[in-house]
């Protein structure tokens, strides 16, 4: 009887935890703190030095959680990657994500070497364990809190937290082994081993991802098996990867790519599941690493471990940045705000782990240095991270509309969705807007009555409308919908007084009302502009400066820029400028 009621008492204290999870993100939501510190301040204050006193200190469980949270993790970044949206800055990402790597980690070294007193090797090892950006921190922050960035930006700080795993994990692995003295000192070996984990992992990724997808598309699954099947095969994809020595990491992070790309049942179910996976996963594993932490033993390196982490978010992140993104044709604004975004979160304290298990000596400065390097970087970059978006002028002035949308999959086919919204008083589209020409309304209800469209006539405040749209149309229709406070505000404020064609070279705009502007901007045309900007998806109210003045797209016609407001200001965002 004890014995069950043991077993009660742990189920209680999960579902405590849980619960306390949960509070602790609307209190994150509150007062602007990263969710991820939280949960990491959560496993500390539970922890053996904290008023919890739980005495922890199981590194085999806490890299089996580890892995398997970054494989979730890094599967839903990928689903949340759309093809358009990284065209072009792929190949930057991918040179950061590997050279960066190498660059941050050597640079990182030779402060270890002088504020720690490690030698060389040792200190290279810690180099290359605080080297990558966290892919769990990057995803979270940058969708977190509306912000929103120019596309190449936002691209490249995606691919290359998503990508930069696998190198860092392999370097990591070979110099722990090394080390060890059990691994192979052949530079040659260990670049043919590299090579393998990264080639395995491009093949394994997109085979899985197109099986994933062929799956979900091809068996009548009862309701609600899809997700799981889509999370479960994402971690068989995982561990099948690595037992071949390949890079899981990598592996998963493809397969995400492919399936969000691809026709697929049941999208809006597996990426509803995969978004509660993907907070609890950030949960279990932050909170585990802080229950690792000893803080009465980070004290005694606290100053050097402080060194360490200010050099690398002050100098090693940003020459590495630099080296790697300069000749590519970035902007000054861009390197500056990517280097400021270097991210560290459970990555680091998770490779931490890996000296720890093999038993090296020194493994516990790694493990402590690493989780004040991880605590200064949430604390520092991670709450400024939209003030520095800003500050560089890489944020995109777009407020999220205030709408609530129901979106539904339609079985037997992958084309369409149902989009379903209420009709706000004073929205755009009872004030005249139009829905894009791929749109159909369905259905409408009113009054607690269901009426076709040929029924219902005209739409009045609070119908709930039922639309057709195309798959992925969604969110370009929030606009319309949105509260008609919010869709007069942006009529008032945003498009000033002056309407324009869509088509219009921006060279004219500027010349007649004596704008300056970088001469490569002359001969694209508005629309064309705001495309690139935005994804291909420009939306009512979207802005874009011109010199002191600021572009406002006023009508969409066809998901192009049809019509453009210019509004005079003091103060521009200047996100066209090339400084």
């Amino acid at each position: 009887m004890e014995h069950l009621h043991a077993i009660d008492l742990r189920l209680l204290f999960g579902a405590l935890l849980i619960l306390l999870g949960i509070a602790s993100s609307l209190l994150a939501r509150r007062f602007g703190a990263p969710l991820l510190l939280v949960f990491l301040l959560l496993g500390v204050v539970l922890g053996e030095d904290g008023p919890g006193g739980i005495k922890y200190s199981d590194l085999g469980f806490t890299y089996f959680v580890g892995a398997l949270a970054l494989a979730v993790i890094l599967f839903d970044g990928g689903l949340r990657t759309r093809a358009a949206q990284v065209r072009g800055a792929v190949l930057p990402s991918v040179v950061l994500a590997t050279a960066g790597v190498v660059i941050t980690a050597s640079l990182t070294a030779v402060a270890a070497v002088y504020l720690l007193a490690l030698p060389w090797l040792e200190a290279s090892l810690l180099g290359v364990v605080v080297s990558s950006t966290d892919a769990a921190a990057v995803f979270f922050l940058l969708r977190a809190g509306g912000l929103h960035l120019e596309r190449r930006v936002n691209a490249t700080l995606e691919v290359e937290s998503g990508s930069n795993d696998p190198m860092a994990i392999f370097l990591t692995l070979a110099m722990t082994t090394w080390i060890a003295g059990t691994g192979t000192h052949d530079p040659w070996m260990l670049a043919l081993q590299l090579g393998w984990a990264i080639g395995a992992g491009l093949v394994a990724g997109y085979l899985g991802g197109r099986l994933m997808v062929w799956t979900l598309n091809t068996f009548e699954l009862p309701p609600g098996l899809h997700p799981w099947l889509a999370l479960s095969g994402a971690v068989a994809l995982f561990s099948i990867t690595n037992l071949v020595g390949g890079s899981g990491y990598l592996a998963v992070y493809l397969a995400g790519i492919v399936v969000a790309n691809r026709p697929m049942r049941a999208r809006n179910e597996v990426l509803s599941v995969q978004d509660a996976a993907t907070w609890f996963a950030q949960l279990v594993m932050f909170l585990l690493l802080g229950l690792l932490v000893t803080p009465h033993n980070l004290l005694k390196l606290l100053w050097p471990a402080l060194g360490v982490a200010a050099f690398l978010m002050f100098v090693a992140r940003p020459a590495a940045v630099i080296a790697c993104l300069a000749p590519f044709g970035y902007r000054r604004q861009e390197i500056g705000f990517i280097a400021w975004t270097g991210l560290r979160g459970a990555v680091g304290i998770f490779l931490a782990s890996i000296p720890l298990l093999a038993g090296l000596p020194n493994a516990t400065v790694y493990f402590n240095v690493a989780f004040v390097v991880v605590f200064v970087s949430l604390v520092v970059q991670g709450w400024s991270l939209a003030r520095a978006a800003h500050m560089f002028e890489v944020a995109v002035p777009r407020a999220d509309p205030n709408t609530r949308r129901i979106q539904l999959d339609l079985p037997g086919q992958l084309e369409y969705d149902m989009v379903g919204y209420r009709i706000a008083p004073g929205s755009a589209l009872l004030r005249g807007s139009t829905l894009p020409g791929r749109v159909r309304l369905a259905m409408v209800c009113r009054e607690g009555r269901v009426l076709l469209p040929e029924d219902a006539g005209a739409l009045i405040a609070n119908d709930y409308a039922y639309v057709l749209a195309p798959t992925g149309q969604a969110p370009r229709l929030d606009w319309l919908f949105a509260e008609g406070s919010d869709a007069q505000s942006a009529e008032r404020d945003l498009f000033g007084s002056f309407t324009l064609p869509g088509d219009v070279p921006l060279g004219e705009i500027a010349s007649f009302y004596g704008l300056q502007i970088p001469a490569r901007f002359n001969d694209a045309t508005a629309a064309q502009l705001f495309d690139e900007r935005f994804d291909e998806q420009p939306q009512v109210g979207d802005r874009l400066a011109l010199g002191k003045a600021v572009l406002v797209v006023r009508s969409v016609k066809d998901e192009r820029v049809a019509q453009v407001g210019l509004k005079f200001t003091g103060v521009g965002e200047r996100l066209l400028g090339g400084r």
